[in-house]
């Protein structure tokens, strides 16, 4: 059987799967513009962007409530993880999206998410795989009824009483501020993009 400190190893995969992805996502950005010629789509487009993230970091402070610091002493089945085993990772796949936006290209929102979701497959495969040994037939139970990823909304299951670790929530609320690292990134590369020091390799609607 697994022991917590696997747990843990899959949480510092998690951590380090998502900065890497970002970190790739900046990287990949900094050759890409939006195609629209029209600057009102463009901007509208980086507005609903900074909703997205906004939404994304909301999103992955909910969770917390329910499941910080319990991840692996107990299978949370209210809130959030009544519809998905994996709410956490939906909101962030939400950040990515937000992140894409940022550039004026509904493409690239979409294209960071499915890649996100990609990434973040292999790392839930291997969380699970914990689970089940740890936790035997309640997990087992818990990843019949409810899905691994894409809520469901209609099975949806909520408590009265919410214990909460204020490190905890702090500390996930610090992690998605990184989302909000790449606004100035990107309005600074999209600037040396205007003057010609940062090649355009693609345009992107």
């Amino acid at each position: 059987m697994k022991s917590p400190k696997d747990m843990a190893r899959f949480q510092r995969r998690r951590r380090l799967v998502i900065a890497g992805i970002i970190a790739l996502i900046l990287i990949v950005l900094m050759t890409i513009r939006s195609a629209w010629t029209n600057d009102w789509y463009h901007e509208y487009i980086e507005d609903v962007g900074i909703g997205i993230i906004v939404l994304s970091i909301l999103g992955r402070m909910w969770c917390t409530l329910y499941i910080g610091g319990r991840k692996s002493a107990e299978i949370v089945r209210l809130g959030p993880y009544s519809i998905s085993r994996n709410p956490l990772y939906v909101f962030s796949a939400f950040g990515a999206a937000g992140i894409g936006m940022m550039t004026g290209s509904l493409t690239v929102g979409l294209a960071l998410a499915i890649i996100c979701c990609l990434a973040f497959h292999f790392v839930i495969r291997a969380e699970e795989g914990y689970l089940e040994n740890t936790f035997g037939e309640t997990y087992l139970s818990y990843k019949r009824d409810v899905p691994r990823f894409f809520p469901k909304f209609s099975i949806y299951r909520e408590t009265g009483l919410l214990s909460v670790r204020p490190s905890v929530l702090y500390k996930t609320l610090a992690d998605g501020l990184v989302f909000f690292v790449s606004y100035p990134l990107l309005e600074f590369v999209e600037y040396l993009q205007s003057i010609g020091i940062l090649p355009v390799l693609l345009r992107l609607y």
